[in-house]
């Protein structure tokens, strides 16, 4: 009798799957080179953000050191975005590296317009990337903050540039592009919308189903709304700048901040949980873009991301409680099966 037996074959849920996308050949061959690079992109984006911070903090710091150091910022977002997305580095981080330059060289509006807005794209979408899956609360809260520092560091940046834009249409202009570059990504890492099943399907459109009417709403009320509730709200967001010197801001608190801790956690046990993370870089996008106005003031902006967090992490760790829930017996009985991915310095494609 054959050992072969015919049927189904079952899956070892005890050995972690394999990373099911392939990857690029390491650029550089020795380990040696690679750490070295590691290392000195690491002390740039260090040395650029403090350099970019005097432009926010009252210090005795030379006032031509503000610019170079955001455009430092953007070759930094450029590298590290595009050596996790496994793009082509002799394209992006050298076009980055020519907008920066150019930007500085002739200050044109234009020019510092435009890095300001690839500066805080990159920032946003690198912040989400970065991060890995994680399996426990613990796990998720240190990527979860990890993200938060990349998009910290991407508000500097983009405050330092200084940009005259007009805020509303730079914010929405930021996320548009934020949000498309990070579905393409997603897109090309293979978690395309055929492998999505009925609970991810259902998540993801109740997500969009929340922007769409955080959207929708604001909208409206600006608009058509009666001047009881416009001033009422106003008088709410006045109270709340009064007693708490910040507000918390919504996309964060409801969509993008949440998305990434589900996202994060269901990476770690399905590809599909990519998709998650796509409306993160909403709330790392909302974060990047909130010191571009001159007018704002970094207290108020600090005080009101610190609130956005604190809300922001509890709404997704109950929603994480809800999207990991194994619903049916045959689920509860086996053990969930665990995803591994590239190390974080690692391309993912």
């Amino acid at each position: 009798m054959s050992a072969h037996q015919p049927g189904r074959r079952r899956l070892d849920t005890n050995v972690p799957a394999d990373y099911d996308v392939p990857t690029r050949a390491p650029r550089l061959g020795s380990p040696d080179s690679a750490r070295t690079a590691m290392v000195a992109v690491f002390v740039l984006w260090v040395l650029a953000t403090i350099g970019a911070g005097t432009s926010l903090v009252a210090v005795d710091a030379p006032q031509w050191l503000v610019r170079p150091s955001a455009a430092m910022l953007l070759v930094v977002f450029s590298l590290g975005l595009t050596h996790r997305a496994g793009g082509h580095m002799r394209i992006w981080s050298v076009a980055a590296t020519v907008l920066g330059i150019a930007a500085i060289a002739t200050q044109a509006s234009l020019l510092i317009s435009a890095a300001a807005i690839g500066t805080a794209v990159l920032a946003a979408t690198w912040a989400v990337v970065v991060t890995k899956p994680a399996e426990t609360v613990p796990a998720v809260l240190r990527e979860f903050f990890i993200a938060i520092s990349v998009a910290g560091s991407g508000t500097i940046a983009v405050a330092a540039w200084n940009a005259p834009v007009n805020y509303q249409r730079f914010n929405l202009f930021v996320l548009a592009v934020a949000l498309a570059l990070a579905i393409a990504i997603v897109w090309n890492l293979g978690a395309g919308l055929h492998g999505l099943g009925r609970q991810n399907l259902t998540i993801l459109l109740g997500v969009a189903g929340v922007l769409l009417l955080l959207l929708a709403y604001s909208s409206f009320v600006r608009t058509h709304g009666s001047q009881m509730l416009v001033e009422g709200l106003t008088d709410l967001v006045i109270w709340m700048r009064q007693t708490f010197r910040g507000v918390p801001r919504p996309v964060e608190v409801f969509i993008g901040f949440p998305a990434l801790i589900v996202g994060i956690s269901l990476r770690s046990q399905r590809r599909e949980g990519w998709w998650v993370l796509v409306f993160a870089v909403l709330g790392t996008g909302v974060m990047t873009t909130s010191l571009v106005s001159p007018g704002a003031y970094p207290s108020y902006i600090a005080l009101s991301t610190v609130y956005s967090i604190v809300l922001g992490v509890a709404v997704g760790l109950a929603l994480r409680h809800v999207a990991l829930r194994q619903r049916s017996r045959r689920s509860r009985a086996m053990v969930q099966e665990r995803r591994v991915e590239p190390g974080r310095l690692a391309p993912l494609k």
